[in-house]
């Protein structure tokens, strides 16, 4: 399985590193910043499966970047455990009412932070990220990387894999071709709209006529994956 990539966000170095050394430990890949601008691009490029982030920074609070990333489309369901100094109950409700996952108090055991960590990524995982993932008798088994229709494998290429695993695990909504490209090729890549066309042409072909209906088109908006007609 893929280390799962957990960023940083914390002003203080020393508390970062800490962290840090107890989440590499524990077979993380570790990303961090130290405000929440740099974050923010870190986010969008690397597309992190978790952040920790810290309440009080100067400049734009870690609440204000828990709100901004629960509003933005591309980072709507990114898990967020925030870091907290302050015990008192409200600011704990404010973290959780702005969109964070957990919460933990500074000072903290590294045992108890991976333990926590582990528990928001468990609750958070769609099938389909770690487990197959089945619609119709199309599977999708994320830890082979193979995909099969009724039981017979099918090919396909990286691009159109990872096209098919994020349409599994996120059915019966309609993306733009931008949202697919944040999503799937990621923000930093300076793709061609169109090259969205022509992987879905691609995808609806190895899926071939048992399944390439459930990749549909959705006029004036893009694409959707759905069992329904």
């Amino acid at each position: 399985m893929t280390a799962k990539t957990v960023l940083i966000v914390d002003d203080e170095a020393p508390i970062r590193e800490m962290i840090a050394v107890a989440l590499e430990m524990a077979d993380y890949r570790v990303l961090e910043a130290a405000n929440a601008q740099s974050a923010h691009s870190m986010i969008v490029d690397n597309q992190p499966d978790l952040l920790l982030l810290d309440w009080m920074m100067p400049g734009t609070s870690g609440i204000e970047l828990a709100r901004r990333l629960k509003r933005e489309e591309a980072t709507r369901e990114l898990p967020i455990i925030m870091l907290t100094a302050k015990s008192e109950e409200d600011n704990k409700i404010l973290g959780l009412e702005a969109g964070a996952d957990d919460y933990i108090t500074k000072p903290f055991s590294p045992r108890e932070l991976v333990a926590r960590l582990k528990a928001v990524l468990r609750r958070t995982t769609p099938k389909g990220v770690e487990e197959p993932v089945e619609v119709d008798g199309l599977v999708l088994d994320p830890v082979s990387h193979r995909v099969s229709s009724d039981g017979k494998p099918l090919e396909m290429g990286p691009t159109e894999y990872r096209l098919l695993q994020f349409f599994m695990t996120h059915q019966e909504r309609a993306y733009t071709r931008s949202q697919l490209l944040d999503q799937v090729w990621g923000g930093n890549v300076y793709v061609e709209e169109r090259t969205v066309d022509v992987h879905i042409r691609r995808l609806r072909k190895a899926l071939g006529d048992a399944h390439q209906h459930l990749v549909q088109t959705v006029r004036g908006t893009g694409y959707r994956f759905s069992s329904k007609g």
